[in-house]
């Protein structure tokens, strides 16, 4: 913190870091609004389909790459979600800068996975490397 922390009717007077977040959370949930549509109707049309078909599915590249931006736009937003309920429930600033790193690292860990798996079906191999699963 720079200077002196200030109070208005004993409230303390916010310092203005939060709203550029703010923003970026309104615009990714703006964005995945329309993706959360387009995968829910994908997924009931989808469900109980043949197992080429889904492949068939993920081969489309238009397919692929919205699933991508549905991943990342999600992951993004439960990024920023978390580290605003982590900054307003956690007081230490030692424990707060560690779970907020260690969320954004989940998160981060979580995108990459789905953006790897997602690229493997539209690539046409199996999801998982052969020896692993069922």
């Amino acid at each position: 913190m720079s200077g002196k922390v200030q109070f208005k009717n004993r409230v303390k007077v916010s310092e203005r870091h939060g709203a550029g977040e703010w923003t970026l959370e309104k615009i990714l949930l703006a964005l995945f609004i329309p993706l959360g549509i387009w995968l829910a109707s994908t997924a009931f049309t989808l469900a109980g389909a043949e197992y080429d078909t889904v492949l068939a599915w993920f081969a489309s590249r238009l397919n692929a790459a919205l699933l991508v931006a549905t991943a990342l736009v999600f992951f993004g937003y439960v990024a920023l979600a978390w580290k605003v309920i982590i900054e307003d429930y956690i007081h230490r600033p030692g424990n707060k800068a560690l779970l907020i790193s260690l969320a954004n690292l989940i998160f981060l860990a979580l995108a990459a996975a789905s953006v790897f798996f997602i690229v493997r079906l539209a690539l046409g191999s199996a999801p998982l490397p052969a020896g692993f699963g069922i």
